[in-house]
């Protein structure tokens, strides 16, 4: 039988994979892109969900959740989870938004963009929506020179 600090450390848990989980797997889908995660990456994943959820993202909560999405990704594809991704996030433009600024976050931990890596935030955008001229500002600020 779980304690009442296990319930509200399970509660906590999902109240992360739902708030965060969508953005957490565009952040994994852009780590796996080039078929390689590095180190460097998943930092720049950890300090982003450390920030943006004010510390409620534990270490824990994004190795999980980096889990599901390579089990994921491994059991349906990239294509679909990345659909999926979108398809979630498209009605909400801000989290749209800022989902595409963290996964080009993540794009340039390493100091360079791969044509993999390019290709699917032009994916994202284009799938999110966000429109040309505000997806062209970010992706340049973003991504700048660093592209492969």
């Amino acid at each position: 039988m779980l304690s009442m600090a296990g319930h509200l450390d399970v509660a906590e848990a999902m109240a992360v994979v739902q708030e965060y989980g969508d953005m957490c797997e565009a952040m994994y889908l852009m780590m796996a892109a080039d078929h390689r995660v590095r180190n460097v990456e998943r930092e720049v994943m950890r300090g982003a969900l450390a920030i943006l959820s004010e510390e409620r993202v534990r270490s824990a909560h994004m190795e999980a959740m980096v889990d599901a999405s390579a089990r994921r990704v491994a059991r349906h594809g990239e294509e679909a989870c990345l659909n999926r991704v979108i398809e979630s996030l498209r009605c909400d433009p801000v989290r749209a938004e800022v989902t595409v600024v963290l996964a080009a976050a993540v794009a340039v931990a390493d100091e360079m963009v791969t044509p993999e890596e390019h290709a699917l935030l032009h994916r994202l955008v284009v799938g999110l929506e966000l429109g040309e001229e505000r997806a062209r500002a970010i992706l340049d600020e973003l991504l700048g020179d660093k592209q492969a």
